[in-house]
């Protein structure tokens, strides 16, 4: 059996390490620094994909107007730095047209590059759900944990875990309305379970006709009614006794039998008239 990873003092505090190891390595009176923005790559292991243009640019103004109040967090790196907290930060601060950001220069192990930007997110941004599922997936992969002990960790309850990590089954088309905001985490986690194709038709109708979580709970489960009684109809629609009383006017033995007509063949000679009736 594999050994489970841990970060220095076990699973138990996966999220509480690194956030400990924050505080020390870079107390509040660390120094600032000034640092031209070319210089600073991003780090590889970001998991935030989406960022919200209009906030974006709403912080850079805020930029432009009072300066940048909180630094960046960035490690030293080959022919620059590596941006470890702050992506967001140093977006809205090449919108502003600034040259330089101010910036603390961490001293972390390189080992825990990304574990710091997967938790240095969980904590402190607003991830968008599949951001965060995708971030969970990470740690869970990453620790051999189980979804109960990343709940007893992050403070969630396993069912949230679940229901999060289950985003990540969406269709490509409902995952970029979840990222833009188009369908809410309730909406997504009614539709999981359908297919790809049933997934655009209610995101469509989601978005369209601004239906409620619950809208599309009722929906779905009058569609599902609608379907067992449909196929419970076609059944019942069958003519099974004319079927059996055409089949004895030709000299057959026959009798309903549950779904079907059972035909009880006498000889070779019956199965070959009746063969002969099919051609």
């Amino acid at each position: 059996m594999s050994k489970k990873k841990s970060l220095g003092k076990g699973l138990g505090s996966i999220l509480g390490e690194v956030a400990e190891a924050y505080e020390k390595e870079l107390p509040r009176n660390e120094e600032v620094v000034e640092i031209e923005i070319d210089q600073i790559r991003k780090n590889p292991y970001q998991p935030r994909r989406y960022f919200d243009e209009k906030a974006l640019h709403e912080l850079a103004e805020s930029i432009q107007s009072h300066g940048l109040l909180q630094p960046i967090v960035v490690i030293e790196d080959i022919d620059g730095f590596m941006l470890i907290a702050g992506e967001r930060r140093l977006r809205a601060s090449k919108l502003a047209g600034l040259k330089t950001i101010k910036a603390i220069v961490a001293k972390i192990d390189k080992n825990k590059y990304r574990e710091f930007a997967l938790i240095e997110n969980i904590q402190r941004e607003n991830l968008t759900p599949l951001e965060l599922a995708q971030s969970y997936k990470e740690l869970i992969e990453e620790y051999g944990i189980t979804h109960e002990e990343l709940a007893n960790i992050v403070k969630k309850s396993r069912t949230h875990i679940t229901n999060t990590l289950r985003l990540l089954h969406l269709s490509d088309y409902a995952q970029k309305a979840l990222g833009e905001g188009k369908i809410s985490f309730g909406h997504a986690k009614v539709i999981v379970g359908l297919d790809k194709k049933e997934q655009k038709i209610m995101v469509d109708s989601i978005i369209g006709q601004k239906l409620s979580v619950r809208d599309v709970e009722k929906y779905i489960q009058n569609r599902k009614k609608s379907v067992s009684k449909g196929t419970k109809t076609r059944k019942n629609e069958i003519n099974l006794d004319g079927l059996k009383t055409r089949l004895t006017e030709l000299g057959f033995t026959a009798k309903i039998k549950k779904d079907g007509v059972l035909i009880t063949f006498g000889n070779d000679e019956e199965v070959k008239r009746f063969t002969d009736l099919l051609q």
